[in-house]
């Protein structure tokens, strides 16, 4: 690559980096700072305070779902971060999930994107076995939007049953009620191993005092009906009373540092190698605009030398091999996106899925599998090839082989979507749909059905239609464009990051040179669960 060319790359990609920190900043304010120095003056921490303080003191938190709800519910007055903190962080040593309430954001209500983010939290504890720990400050359910939060399988109801799985499951799951717990959401720490309370701050009944005086006529005040008092020495509901936040959060590090020792799946991890190249060369070797080379994104993420590329001259728009990160062995499949020569000397488009790709693909997936390695795929697709020619050679039969085995797949999944992810090929590389263990967007990612250009034209020509019919004469070349402009703008936002991210159809974006470090952590959390499904694709289309 040429350094003009590799420093115009690094100077794209830093930028929408640096872009994703300074709107993080923004969202970790929660419902802004009067509001965070409110929560202080009452004699509680903040919901991230509160986490800080739980944590092995010098770790990292790693949090997820940062940009849910991002941009939505603007006529509500928005829900930063969905109104909940959750992610993955140490305590005593032991990796843990931790949800919290943000009591700073419409004191901690819970909106339609509030009960997906917290479903995805329990999903990432039960799939990985963790233990997880609820931090309880909530208002309840946001009756205004409460047809969309209550009644659905995947609604508020889904995380009470979770708990009760869980249970089942042997999870550890430890509760702390350190503000208000209201009505359903009462069920959530009592359904859990555990319950603490903090004395005079926290509070949990199934119903409150305007409530009860509307349903029974009975005069009571909070603290009364459900305070730390009531909880632990009368009814006998919570387990344990708190003096305070910082007590609270020191008892819960007690009961875990407690846990006896989890199984582990067994995924092969040796002493980890540096990579090739520094991490953050990533910037320069990747473009959104044109061909690169994957395997040099590669050399900056996996260990130096432990790469072993499967079939590497045949279907070589999709690049699998065995490797290993962070001293953990993988199996990759990424696409690349170099413009290549079959061996029948056939010219194949960079990012494109072929069906010897596909083919190569699938195979090697069932390899992992065989050897219960985990699979990480990296995406940049625009779809898998169409024409003729692909379609008598079998692309549907080779891309549905793809999907199969991506679908039936028992080892951990973790992708990465580095550009484009769209169509047939979001589902082939695994995307939300396919259950990953873990998903992450780059700054750069793009997800839709179909690009920016081929949507906007196609759609350009379904409304110029009707605009030309409404009008009773052809549009003008000015009004077209205007027209291709509209459409064009509105369909490039629902493709972002940032949309995907509100969303939770990926858990976080990611800084690109933090991809190792990602991918490692999802490893180790990986690695509490062992895998006890059989791999069996069924039929495969040969």
């Amino acid at each position: 690559m040429k350094a003009e060319e590799y420093n115009v790359n690094e100077d794209r990609l830093r930028l929408l980096t640096a872009e994703v920190r300074q709107r993080a900043k923004k969202i970790h304010l929660g419902g802004g700072r009067e509001k965070l120095e409110k929560i202080r003056q009452q004699g509680k921490m903040t919901a991230r305070e509160r986490i800080e303080a739980l944590l092995d003191p010098g770790t990292r938190f790693w949090e997820l779902g940062t940009f849910a709800a991002y941009e939505m519910y603007a006529e509500h007055g928005g829900c930063p971060s969905a109104g909940v903190v959750i992610g993955l962080g140490e305590i005593c040593g032991r990796l843990c999930v931790v949800v919290a309430n943000d009591a700073s954001v419409k004191a901690g209500a819970w909106f339609p994107m509030t009960g997906k983010k917290n479903l995805r939290a329990q999903e990432i504890a039960m799939e990985n076995r963790l233990p997880i720990i609820y931090l309880v400050d909530s208002a309840g359910v946001y009756l205004p939007m409460q047809d969309e939060i209550f009644p659905d399988k995947d609604h508020f109801g889904r995380i009470f049953r979770n708990n009760s799985v869980m249970s089942s499951m042997g999870i550890p799951q430890i509760a702390a009620i350190m503000g208000s717990c209201v009505a359903g959401g009462a069920y959530l720490p009592i359904l859990s191993d555990e319950a603490l309370i903090v004395e005079k701050t926290g509070s949990v009944f199934l119903a409150g005092p305007f409530l009860v005086r509307s349903a029974i006529g009975e005069v009571v005040d909070a603290e009364t009906l459900g305070g730390a008092t009531t909880q632990s020495e009368i009814s006998g509901v919570t387990d344990y009373k708190c003096a305070n936040d910082a007590d609270c959060l020191k008892r819960i590090r007690n009961i875990v540092e407690k846990i006896g020792a989890p199984q582990e799946a067994g995924f092969s991890r040796i002493k980890a190698r540096d990579p090739e190249y520094e991490p953050q060369k990533i910037y320069g070797f990747f473009s959104a605009e044109k061909p690169y080379d994957t395997r040099e994104i590669l050399k900056c993420i996996v260990d130096a030398g432990s790469m072993e590329e499967y079939k590497a001259l045949y279907g070589k728009t999709l690049l699998c091999a065995y490797a290993r990160i962070d001293g953990w062995a993988v199996g990759i499949v990424a696409n690349q996106r170099l413009v290549v020569k079959s061996g029948k000397g056939e010219m194949q488009m960079g990012g494109v899925i072929y069906s010897d790709s596909a083919d190569k693909a699938a195979r090697f997936i069932m390899n992992c599998n065989q050897k219960k390695i985990p699979l990480v795929f990296f995406q940049d697709a625009t779809g898998f090839m169409v024409g003729s020619r692909a379609e008598q050679g079998g692309i549907i039969k080779d891309g549905a082989k793809m999907v199969n085995v991506v679908s039936n797949s028992v080892v951990p999944k973790i992708t990465i979507v580095m550009g484009n992810s769209f169509g047939a090929a979001n589902y082939a590389m695994c995307g939300k749909a396919y259950d990953p263990r873990f998903i992450f967007a780059w700054p750069s990612a793009k997800i839709a059905v179909m690009g920016g250009a081929q949507a906007a034209n196609t759609l350009l020509q379904i409304q110029k239609a009707n605009a030309e019919k409404r009008k009773g004469a052809p549009l003008t070349p000015e009004e077209e464009l205007s027209l291709l402009q509209d459409i064009q703008s509105k369909y490039e936002r629902t493709t972002s990051a940032y949309y995907a991210a509100a969303r939770l159809w990926v858990d976080e974006i990611i800084d690109p040179a933090e991809t190792r470090a990602w991918i490692s952590l999802c490893l180790r959390a990986a690695n509490h669960a062992p895998i006890t499904a059989r791999f069996n694709p069924g039929v495969i289309q040969t």
